[in-house]
This record gives structure tokens, C-alpha cells and sequence, in this order.
């Protein structure tokens, strides 16, 4: 069966991680049967590590906020995690799939495909972003 997507309700939760006025800085989006779901979203990011598990794959939608001594802002990024224990038909379909979830969540900086529970730290994750963020005024501030 074709994968299918709730795009309402992945919509709303991609929306709640996009509007400055909520503290929401994440969303997380599931397989339930054949349909990719809103897993859940909340303010910490330790929490969304937690639904991260070996046997599991999902999409996150993540909010960091970045920059350098002379400006601050958000950036946002895709993750898309495929846990160590998956089965290979699982994360061959998950690239297909993720034409699916990007049909909802269109704005990101950059996009990341993690598998090691390392690469899903925040300080790693930042530093991915500033890289593709442009100019970097960090050493002027020193």
C-alpha cells in the first residue's frame, strides 16, 4: 500500500515549530500503518532524541536558534531518522516517502539524515547550520 500523509494535522504541528509567538520548537512525524502522522512536538529537544529510537523512523521538523555575536535568529531543519534496527525495504522507502513530508514542511535551512544517536546532538546540529548559514562574525567578537 502507498504511503499517505494527514496533511492537516502535520501542517498544523510544521505551523505551531514556524510561528515566533509559540515556544514549540519542535514536531515529530510517524508512520502509523501506511500514513506518516504528527508523533508529537514540544519545547525540548531531549524529548524529541527520545522518539529516536534503534527500531524506529521517523521526520522532525526542528527549531534552533543560531548565529554569532552580532545576530541571533531561528533556523530550522529536517531531520530524518532512521534507527540502526530498521529493515532495509523500511529505509529504502523512507527517501520516497520524505517527498511526502517535504510537500508540508517547505522551509528549512538544511536537511539531515541521521542513523548515529551522536549525530543528533544539538551542539553537532548548530554547528551544521551555521556552516550553512553564511557569514560568521564570531571571530571579530573575540
Amino acid at each position: 500500500m502507498a504511503t499517505q500523509i494527514d496533511k492537516e494535522a502535520c501542517r498544523e504541528a510544521y505551523n505551531q515549530v514556524r510561528d515566533d509567538n509559540t515556544e514549540t520548537s519542535w514536531a515529530a512525524f510517524k508512520y502509523e500503518g501506511s500514513t506518516i502522522v504528527p508523533a508529537g512536538q514540544g519545547t525540548d529537544y531531549e524529548d524529541f532524541k527520545k522518539l529516536c529510537t534503534d527500531d524506529g523512523r521517523l521526520f522532525g521538523f526542528v527549531r534552533f536558534t543560531t548565529g554569532d555575536a552580532m545576530s541571533k535568529r531561528a533556523k530550522f531543519t529536517l531531520i530524518t531518522w532512521i534507527g540502526e534496527h530498521v529493515s532495509g525495504l523500511q529505509r529504502a522507502k523512507i527517501s520516497t516517502d520524505k517527498t511526502l513530508v517535504k510537500d508540508v514542511v517547505q522551509n528549512f535551512a538544511k536537511e539531515f539524515m541521521i542513523s548515529d544517536p551522536r549525530e543528533l546532538e544539538e551542539e553537532y546540529l548548530c554547528s551544521e547550520l551555521k556552516k550553512a548559514g553564511g557569514a560568521n562574525y564570531d571571530a571579530q567578537a573575540e
